[in-house]
């Protein structure tokens, strides 16, 4: 006989919008029916999860999975696989491939990709250019879009706008929040002579100095505004950066990464090289602390993990060819429960910056919570469990990580993505089945999907 749910996840503490809660949760055709005390035999599967923590499903809002043309270091399938290993439901892919992706026929390029080989959910950013800056209201407004994405700076690939004029007319041209990699290049540009005929990775946050991640946020606050358009600034690196971004609330929201929450310069360039080069930079403990003082504030909006993979071998070129940027979509959540126990944020503020977050700036549909009517998307958490982060569990085709050896306080034990058990007790279950996100942006008139 036919069962009521799909899918009950039933003994844990939930964590739903009134707080921390024991209950179960059911699911069937993907979304939550019911949350209370249930029957469980009204449930084709049932997920005990008794000693566990419900949490609403993990949003990584910023990964560089390489595919399309540079597969050889992350592709869809292994860049989603890493993810549900580390208890993520769904990410933003960031447009930076090759080709980039800055029309509709990349867009769709990379939906068929995703179609039957992604672990977990996901959106792909188009990338703002010079030449598409006035088709960019109608790419932002795509099934599986999760916006545009600018880069200021220079960094992996080849997408680039600096110019005021470029990025007054991108501007211009986009209605959704804005998604920015905020370096001045005209500085980059200047600062390079210090490197130039080569150096060490530990001067990488000299090149790429504060006052380069300053002067663009200025100017991008400042456009922003002539154009009354919103904007949200990725991996804020900088304590100059935090009450700037906090002036400017009306208009900007602010990421961080847990890899600027959790190494410092100059021991992380000492002691991994450069495996801690990123941009923006890892930079001295000063910033650092200013960035968790403003995740206390609730200035920062959301984390995101900046996973942008390169090979060992890449890595060991002489700075500055060194490639810069880390894996991290496997690795966000255990740092951040890690702080957690640590006492550095509590769960609450920790789902807000992992789910809830990520739902209000993007205007996502059906994710961000456990709420009847949202998707069933939950990553479930043994709070307290003890572990190391070793490289054998590591699922990116780059095969390391900044933090393999690191001992973790706090552990994903599963990955729900609508109702699908994707991973449980570190092993993958029933292959990929993650789907577009939606955003209610996007949905037609009238309602509907």
């Amino acid at each position: 006989m036919a069962k009521d749910w799909d899918l009950i996840v039933t003994g844990g503490d939930v964590f739903t919008p009134s707080g921390l809660v024991s209950a179960d949760v059911a699911v069937a055709e993907g979304r939550i029916v019911d949350i209370g005390a249930l029957d469980r035999a009204r449930a084709d599967e049932v997920f005990d999860a008794k000693g566990l923590t419900v949490l609403p499903g993990v949003i990584d809002t910023q990964v560089h999975f390489r595919e399309p043309g540079l597969e050889h270091k992350e592709d869809l399938e292994s860049g989603t696989r890493a993810a549900v290993m580390g208890g993520v439901t769904a990410v933003f892919e960031m447009p930076n491939t090759s080709p980039a992706t800055i029309d509709e026929a990349a867009i769709n390029d990379k939906l068929t990709r995703a179609e039957g080989r992604a672990w977990c959910d996901h959106a792909f950013f188009a990338g703002a250019a010079a030449e598409n800056a006035e088709r960019l209201g109608e790419l932002e407004r795509l099934p599986g879009v999760c916006g545009v994405k600018i880069f200021m700076g220079s960094s992996t690939g080849s997408l680039l706008v600096h110019e005021d004029e470029d990025l007054r007319r991108i501007l211009k041209h986009v209605n959704r929040r804005v998604a920015v990699h905020s370096e001045d290049e005209v500085r980059l540009r200047e600062r390079f002579e210090l490197i130039r005929e080569g150096g060490k990775v530990s001067q990488h946050p000299e090149w790429r100095d504060v006052e380069t991640a300053v002067r663009s946020t200025k100017r991008l606050l400042k456009l922003a505004r002539e154009a009354g358009k919103r904007i949200h600034v990725l991996h804020v690196t900088t304590a100059e950066e935090v009450p700037i971004l906090a002036a400017a609330k009306d208009i900007a929201t602010m990421e961080v990464t847990p890899q600027h929450l959790t190494l410092a310069a100059p021991y992380c360039y000492e002691e991994i090289g450069s495996f801690a080069q990123m941009n923006p930079p890892i930079r001295e403990a000063r910033h650092r602390e200013a960035l968790w003082e403003a995740v206390r504030l609730g200035i920062v909006d959301v984390v995101g993990s900046d996973h942008a993979p390169h090979t060992r071998e890449e890595k060991a070129a002489p700075y500055p060819r060194s490639p810069s940027g880390m894996p991290g979509v496997q690795t966000l959540l255990p740092l951040l429960l890690d702080h957690m126990n640590a006492g550095k944020l509590t769960l609450e503020r920790l789902v807000d910056l992992t789910s809830a977050g990520a739902q209000r700036i993007y205007n996502i549909a059906g994710k961000g919570r456990i709420a009847v009517g949202y998707d069933g998307d939950f990553t479930v958490v043994d709070l307290k469990a003890k572990t190391h982060i070793e490289q054998a569990w590591l699922q990116s085709k780059c095969g390391w990580s900044p933090f393999e050896g690191k001992p973790i306080t706090g552990w994903p034990m599963a990955t729900i993505i609508r109702g699908h058990v994707a991973m449980r007790d570190g092993e993958l279950r029933g292959g990929p089945t993650g789907r577009p996100v939606r955003f209610m942006e996007t949905l037609p008139h009238g309602g509907g999907e």
